[in-house]
Formats: structure tokens, C-alpha cells, sequence
């Protein structure tokens, strides 16, 4: 039995209570990157060679949006963080992002989410991508 994979099985949902939310499915997105911060293990090795483990609690993470600069998505993100920059600091981590895809089942819900920074822009001949970086305070992994 063979195993198809599409970006296009991949939808997911941006949210924010000010600025709404945004369901995407990938039009117009170029790749969706999770990355977890912190290492869950580290190992201490004693002089005589005996070795301590410890496991590491953390679940803080990025979230990178690769996405073509006339996207929906880009619009939606560019016009949130606008919102979010004036706005009371309060506000800035109260988003949440949902990533689900059908085919392999795994799914992300972050929470705390809020922008690094305003993505990098060129302007060219040809239109291109840009990178939304979205740091989360939690990132949790559900099981397929």
C-alpha cells in the first residue's frame, strides 16, 4: 500500500481574540515549520565516567510560515501584527495556532503565541516568499 503525501492535507488555524481567526489550507503557503525549543534531555558525565540524566521539561517553540507575499495568510499575519505593535502588551501572546494533517494524523495546538519579528521582505522582478517566525510559549505534539 503505497502513502501519498500533500501539502495540501495540512490545514490549519491562526487565532487571536484581536484580530480574529484565520483558516488556511495551504493556498498560498510554501512550507509550515514546528520546532520545539528545549532539549528534553541532558546527561552529565562524572569524572569516574558515571553519567546522571535529566530529564528536561519545556515545551516553548517556533512556529515559521513560509508563504508567498500576496497570500492571504501574509495579509492576515502583516495586518495582526500591526494590530498587536499598537496595542496594550497584554495582548501580545494571546494567539494560538491549530495544525492538523489528514494523512499522517499528527496534529500541534500552540498557545501563547506571539510574532519574533515582522518577516524580511525583498522586492524583486519576480514575486516571492516570506518568512513569518511565530514564537509559542507551549507547543503541544497529540499522538496520531
Amino acid at each position: 500500500m503505497q502513502t501519498i503525501y500533500s501539502f495540501l492535507d495540512l490545514s490549519g488555524v491562526i487565532a487571536h481574540p484581536a484580530g480574529g481567526t484565520f483558516a488556511f489550507t495551504g493556498q498560498g503557503t510554501g512550507q509550515v515549520s514546528v520546532s520545539m525549543s528545549q532539549e528534553r534531555t541532558q546527561m552529565e558525565t562524572a569524572a569516574d565516567g558515571t553519567v546522571m540524566i535529566s530529564k528536561m521539561a519545556g515545551n516553548n517553540g517556533t512556529i515559521s510560515i513560509s508563504c508567498q507575499q500576496t497570500s492571504t495568510v501574509h495579509k492576515f499575519l502583516l495586518g495582526l501584527y500591526n494590530l498587536l505593535i499598537i496595542a496594550s502588551p497584554e495582548q501580545w501572546a494571546q494567539g494560538a495556532i491549530l495544525l492538523k494533517n489528514i494523512t499522517d494524523g499528527t496534529t500541534h495546538i500552540a498557545t501563547g503565541v506571539c510574532f519574533n519579528k515582522i518577516p524580511d521582505k525583498t522586492y524583486t522582478r519576480q514575486g516571492g516568499q516570506v518568512v513569518w517566525a511565530l514564537m509559542a510559549g507551549d507547543i503541544q505534539n497529540l499522538p496520531v
